[in-house]
Order: C-alpha cells, then structure tokens, then sequence
C-alpha cells in the first residue's frame, strides 16, 4: 500500500544508503535517497517537502551534526533519526541536544528501524496537527475581528486603540482588499461615538454631480430632478463617523468643499446658501500614495495634511505570512452554518496558502475560503477545493520559487534575477521590523550602508 510520508535519507556510504532505501520502500514510504552531503544541505533549505530525514553522522564535505542544526533551523516541525556506525554515548547525547528524535546504530535490526521511523512520523505529525489545531482555535492575538499574529498587524491594532478615543483624523493607508474598512470600523466602534452612526462612501465610485450631492446633500431645485430637499452624508453621520473610502479618486472639484469642511466643520448643501453645522468624525482611505497624487497635480496637498493627521498602513498580506493561517481559519469558521464541524487544512494547503503571493489580500483569501467550504465534502480542505486560480499559479512556479501571480517566467541573467529576489527578501525583513532600518540590517547581519544599497528606491 503506498505511503503518503516522505522521507530524505543522507548516507555517504553507498551500501548503507542502498540497503536503507530499499527497506524502506518496501514499506511504501517514498524515499529521497542522497550521497552527496552538501546537495543534501541545499534540499534541507528548499521548500521540497518530508516528513521525516535520515542523516549518517560521519559525512563529508557537509557532516550529518551540521545537517540536523541546519534541519531544526529551516524544518523545525520535521523529526531527524540519526544513524552512525560509530556510535558512542557522548554522541547521542548531543545529536538529541541538539534537536534529533531519536539515534540507531549500524548494524541495526530491521525491525527496531522500521519502529523507530513510525514513531518519528507520528511525532512529526503531531507537531504539525499542534500548529494546525493552534490556528483552528483562533488567533492569539485577535482585534475586533482583525487577525494581528504578525508585528505590522499588532502595530495597527496599537494604533486603532490609541486613536479611537480620539476625534483626529485618520488616513489609512493599503492595497485593496487589505481590510481597510473593517480598520475604520474598529476604530469608529472604540470611541466615543460607537453608538452613532458609521457611514462609509466610496469616493470613486460615482460621478461628481452625484457624489457631492451624496456627502453635502442638496436643496430643492438645486438640479433637474431635484425635487426635494436631501442631507447629506456629513449630516447623516453627524454626531458619529463618515469614511471616505478611496479618497484618492475624489475629483479635485470636490476635494475643496471638503477641505472646507474640515477646517470649518460645516456643510453647505449644493445650491443652497446656508450653512450646517456638522460633528462628523472623519477617516479615510486609500490605495494609492497620495504623495505620488499630490506631484500629478490630482489632489490638494492641503487636503491631505489635514486628512493624514494620523497614518495608519495595512501591509499587504504577502509581508505578513504569520497571519495568513488564522486568518484563513477565521474566514472558514465565518463561513460555517451554526453547528457544523471545523475542517481541517492539510499540510500541501497550508503550503501554497503561506507560498502564494494573495494579490487580492484578505478578500481574496475569504473567496478561496469561501469557495473551499462550498466544495469540499470532508473534514479536510485539500488542494482540490481551491479555486482553479490559486492552483494554476502555483502549479507555474518554478520549484523554490514563489513567483508572484500573473509575473510571466522569463529568463534572464542570473544575476539579475538574484539582485531581485534579494531586494524582496530584504523588503520582507525591513516590513517585520516594522521598518527599523537598524534593526533590519542586525538581524540581515550587514551594515546600514549596505541594507540601503539593497534597498528599492521607495524604501531608502
């Protein structure tokens, strides 16, 4: 019967490692057999999967010591057998210190081999069902339904809850799908305006006659079908607050009137001559650098100092992979009808979810949760209940290499292409950082000099 573990087996000696390897694949266990210790040291780097690894203790260029510290680096949830025939007391001991499950000697007996490789495959499987059971029972560190395992996330929930019982203006920065709007309502739902009204409008989404008449309403008359009286957004949500969503695509006609309204905290409604006053708290949003705006000459750098008192920024959910799991098992679970059972996520799932690059964000992740619980008929979420997307992207990544989704696969210089994925990497641990630039190259263990060389041109 074939056997879904996979085992990596490092053994200089080609007898031993022959001998090894047919055993174990008489058992089913698909086996990744290897002489060479320093190819070995590479796969133990890669994203290949195992269940389980093997390494002989006296190798070289690479020994089977340095192996397993590599091995509890990269695969911390992997068990390590030893093996040796040159076994001694002293040598055991710190192949267990340093983190193997368990240690045999050659010659061994077939039967106390093939029993200590089934306890390590269940001790690995626990590890991984421990992970997979944490992030079914929810996030550690959760917001007002907002997932924050990660520091960036953390760090924006710190500031929801500095600045909610404040009446400052709020700008909140992130790519689409990010959660922009669930931030503002968190913040709105922390302050002292809670029991009022929350009332958000998309600035891009209508025509500028209709979207000024939307947030300052309008007098009868005022325009042909004007044939009442109507307030506007600002005064429905007086007293709580209004969310100007995508506040990037307002048209710089109307960026005035509401710069007006800011500064003066009154409206005027479109073709009258009086004017209201409004208690409206007002937070933003954008997916666009208002900055890069303001140079274009589309919208008002007043305005967006009054608007960005304080700057809140969602990082996109590809430099934040610690929540993408809870955040997939909350969606699920959001999913559910009462009483139903939580699935579980297999491990070849958790993989492409954390590998994928989730263009879309958060509300791409919630459709592929959403169409995973519509078509799944188990306990199980595997790969064949994603959507065809997801799995065509990841089928086209070259092995190791999480390529962006829709990036084409061209060849290019080596060179080239490294300088990239390096530039990405440094990104990545500047964004865990929080952007502590010092802190960064500590931990890159480089000088500043030279993380801002490695730096994209927007980062420096």
């Amino acid at each position: 019967m074939a056997n879904l573990d996979r085992i990596l087996i490092v053994d200089n000696e080609p007898g031993s490692l022959s001998v090894v390897t047919t055993l174990l694949k008489a058992e089913g266990y698909q086996v990744t057999p290897l002489r060479e210790s320093e190819k070995a040291l590479e796969l133990v780097k890669s994203d290949e999967e195992f269940e389980l690894m093997v390494f002989d203790i006296r190798m070289s260029p690479v020994d089977g010591m340095e192996l397993l510290k590599v091995a509890r680096e990269f695969r911390p949830t992997v068990s390590v057998i030893m093996m040796t025939a040159y076994g001694t007391v002293e040598t055991a001991i710190e192949a267990l210190k340093l983190g193997a499950f368990d240690y045999v000697t050659k010659p061994y007996k077939v039967e106390e081999l093939l029993i200590t490789v089934q306890r390590a495959l269940e001790y690995t499987k626990t590890l991984q069902e421990n992970i997979d059971l944490k992030a079914q029972l929810g996030s550690r560190y959760e917001y007002d339904n907002i997932i924050c395992e990660s520091p960036a996330m953390r760090n924006v929930c710190d500031m929801i809850e500095r600045v909610a019982p404040t009446d400052v203006t709020v700008l909140i920065y992130g790519e689409s799908g990010t959660g922009k709007e669930l931030v503002a309502k968190a913040i709105h739902e922390h302050s002292h305006r809670k029991g009022q009204r929350f009332v958000a409008v998309n600035c891009a989404a209508l025509p500028e006659p209709l979207l000024e008449s939307e947030m300052f309403g309008h007098v009868k008359g005022a325009f042909t079908g004007a044939s009442s009286s109507k307030a506007g957004l600002f005064e429905v949500a007086d007293a709580g607050t209004i969310f100007l969503d995508e506040i990037g695509g307002m048209p710089i006609n109307i960026q005035g009137k509401l710069l007006r309204v800011l500064q003066e905290k009154e409206v005027r409604r479109v073709g009258g001559s009086e004017n209201l006053p409004v208690n409206t708290r007002v937070l933003a949003a954008t997916n666009t650098r208002l900055e890069d705006l303001i140079k274009r000459g589309t919208f008002r750098e007043d305005l967006y100092y009054r608007l960005s008192v304080i700057p809140i920024e969602i990082k996109p959910l590809r430099e934040r992979l610690q929540d993408i799991l809870p955040l997939a098992y909350h969606l699920l679970r959001s999913e559910l009808s009462q009483g139903a059972r939580m699935p579980s996520i297999d491990s070849e799932v958790r993989d492409m979810l954390t590998r994928y690059a989730w263009p879309g964000n958060v509300r791409e992740l919630e459709n592929a949760m959403k169409h995973a619980v519509t078509f799944a008929t188990g306990d199980v979420i595997t790969k064949d209940v994603l959507p065809a997307r997801l799995l065509d992207v990841m089928a086209s990544m070259p092995a190791g290499f999480p390529l962006k989704p829709g990036e084409p696969f061209n060849c290019k210089a080596l060179k080239n292409y490294l300088r990239d994925r390096e530039k990405e990497y440094v990104v990545q641990v500047l964004s865990h950082f929080d952007g502590d630039k010092s802190k960064a190259a500590e931990a890159l263990q480089v000088s500043l000099a030279t993380l801002y060389r490695k730096l994209p041109e927007s980062y420096r």
